[in-house]
């Protein structure tokens, strides 16, 4: 393993479209990084940039410091640590796969008892974003070892945020599907009548700043449970929420999403809720 802690050599398991954008921002970075993945091809670009090729995941893992895995699924990295056995031992390993949260803590079980220290990561960006300093990445595991290799996760995602001790919380902080949808569905809507996404986005943005700095607020009325609200009750959104649906359908949009959404509206509204924040929808998703 290298000697100096401050730039340790790294293995990156797994060269699809994310492990080999990680690879390369590593590579970029000036660390010393060895690639392994199952289809050699992968390795090539990655080898004419610097990176050392790894026969097997074993030796991968015996050139590194810090291993990264990125591969299809929790379960193959699971079986690729498995493999790798001792030589984990004295190892961090930060695991960037998609998988459960019960998949993340089995494999840190895994990790930690072979001696090595765990790290799962949420990555919240698609491949080209990576090595960006507004990139957003969530840990969770040993906080020591989020602190240790800070330098290393802020070249991958400036915004390396440790979340928890409990490797299982990044998978839950996973939100942007719905906020993306939701987007793409505007999109749609705005493209239908011949108007420019780009200027929306440029023209709308106070508007979506001012609507994510509700979040906190919300948040505050679902941990305290307290969602009676003097302004912008539930029974206000089901008008809107019927002009977009009129107006999905008109423009041969999909109704399905806002639909959906209504209907969380009415059947809070119906159960007594009209008088309370947009937040007590929670509920619904709960399912207690």
């Amino acid at each position: 393993m290298s000697e100096n802690a401050q730039t340790p050599a790294v293995a990156v398991l797994g060269l699809g479209e994310m492990g080999s954008a990680l690879a390369t921002a590593l590579l970029d970075a000036g660390y010393r990084v060895t690639v392994w993945n199952r289809s050699e091809d992968k390795a090539h670009p990655l080898v004419a940039k610097g990176a050392q090729p790894a026969a097997t995941p074993v030796a991968a893992v015996a050139s590194a410091d810090v291993v990264i895995v990125n591969v299809k699924g929790g379960a193959v990295a699971a079986d690729l640590l498995r493999a790798s056995g001792s030589e984990l031992a004295g190892r961090t390993v930060v695991d960037l796969t998609d998988g459960s949260a019960e998949q993340s803590t089995t494999t840190g079980h895994l990790v930690i008892e072979h001696g090595a220290n765990y790290l799962h990561g949420q990555i919240m960006t698609i491949a080209p974003a990576i090595g960006s300093p507004d990139t957003v990445i969530f840990y969770g595991g040993d906080r020591t070892t989020f602190d240790r290799h800070e330098a290393l996760l802020r070249t991958l995602g400036g915004r390396a945020t440790f979340v928890s001790p409990d490797p299982a919380v990044p998978v839950l902080y996973g939100i942007m599907w719905g906020l993306l949808n939701g987007f793409l569905h505007a999109s749609a809507l705005l493209g239908n009548a011949g108007l420019s996404i780009r200027d929306f986005t440029q023209q709308a943005e106070p508007s979506l700043t001012s609507l994510s700095s509700l979040f906190p607020m919300l948040a505050n009325e679902i941990d305290n449970t307290e969602f009676a609200t003097p302004y912008g009750a539930l029974k206000h959104h089901l008008p809107s929420l019927d002009d977009l649906i009129s107006e999905s359908h008109t423009r041969g949009i999909d109704t399905d999403l806002p639909t959906y959404t209504r209907n969380l509206v009415a059947g809070a509204i119906t159960a007594g809720h009209g008088h309370d924040s947009y937040s007590r929808l929670v509920e619904h998703f709960s399912r207690k």
